[in-house]
């Protein structure tokens, strides 16, 4: 697949603002710092698209970046920090449920957890939670450059055995550094398009 065309379509906190043109979404989530704007960079072959941040959470909508007019990254809040208040949170938590939970466009989700860590108990519940509305969760373990190749056997197994995929989920190892693991979500991608662009 080539992408040949990028834009932020718009960025809603409500249903009434999502696009109705009815193409493939795929939801990207993950805890704040684990790389989402580095992964969609890559996927898109652009440096600073999606805009990285120092701040935890700074995300606060649902970013719908439409591709080669033909599909949409769905990037959200990350979950898992300690900055926003309650509130803010539930508001965050709200918005993505009802996303989540009524969006038939939804093809499949790339859940980003941290290679180099056990995930942690807010990356089991947020799977667990993808699975109660029986969505396709394929889990993007980012940052594998940062292990060496003869300890990846073992970091991946962690992940794996923690998480306990359900039966046609997938495990993807990416590295925004390296580009490992590009090809991987791209063919993911391209299962739910009515075409494949070589």
């Amino acid at each position: 697949m080539k992408i040949t065309s990028t834009e932020l379509f718009i960025s809603a906190v409500r249903q009434s603002q999502y696009p109705e043109d009815n193409l493939p979404e795929f939801l990207i989530v993950g805890r704040s710092n684990v790389g989402k704007s580095s992964f969609v960079n890559t996927l898109i072959n652009r440096k600073n698209f999606a805009r990285t941040s120092s701040k935890p959470g700074k995300t606060q909508t649902l970013n719908f970046y439409k591709i080669n007019k033909d599909f949409y990254f769905v990037d959200v809040p990350g979950y898992g920090y300690a900055i926003a208040d309650k509130k803010t949170q539930m508001k965050f938590g709200k918005m993505i449920e009802d996303y989540v939970a009524n969006r038939k466009e939804l093809k499949e989700v790339f859940m980003l957890v941290d290679f180099r860590h056990k995930p942690t108990s807010d990356d089991i519940l947020m799977y667990n939670y993808l699975k109660y509305y029986n969505l396709k969760v394929t889990v993007i373990a980012t940052k594998i450059d940062k292990i060496s190749f003869g300890q990846r056997e073992k970091y991946k197994n962690i992940i794996l055995k923690t998480l306990d995929l359900k039966e046609g989920d997938n495990l993807i190892l990416f590295s925004s550094v390296t580009k490992d693991g590009k090809k991987d979500v791209y063919n993911t991608v391209e299962k739910y398009l009515d075409f494949i662009d070589d």
